[in-house]
């Protein structure tokens, strides 16, 4: 086992934004494939890539990435949303994968490179 402090963040970070967008359509693929609605699967998919990215925070002792304002969960909503809709729409299984997988990454990626965030709140004092 290696000792993942030891990882350079920022390869972290691209490890985990293909790792976020591969659960989140992993995790939606085998919801659908218990027979469950869209939406569950979707959200099943959501929550199995959070749950990967806590995981990692924890092993890496940093804090949780989902709590920021970084766009995260929105890329993990984007890939399960995806597979969901081309799997639905009658796309074959592998094809909706890959195509979700490229669009979730994509947005995290942009997000990451470009400095892209989601509104936050930040007190008068100027913390966070």
């Amino acid at each position: 086992f290696t000792d993942i402090r030891r990882w350079p963040t920022r390869s972290m970070l691209w490890l985990d934004a293909v790792g976020l967008a591969a659960y989140a359509v992993v995790g939606a693929a085998k919801a659908l494939s218990v027979g469950v609605g869209p939406l569950i699967a979707i959200t099943m998919g959501v929550f199995t890539a959070a749950m990967g990215g806590v995981i990692r925070d924890v092993l890496a002792h940093q804090p949780s990435t989902i709590l920021g304002p970084e766009i995260y969960i929105t890329a993990a909503v984007v890939s399960a949303t995806a597979y969901v809709a081309l799997f639905t729409l009658g796309a074959p299984a592998i094809l909706a994968g890959v195509v979700a997988v490229i669009f979730g990454f994509g947005l995290r990626a942009a997000a990451m490179t470009r400095g892209w965030q989601l509104p936050h709140y930040t007190r008068k004092d100027g913390n966070n």
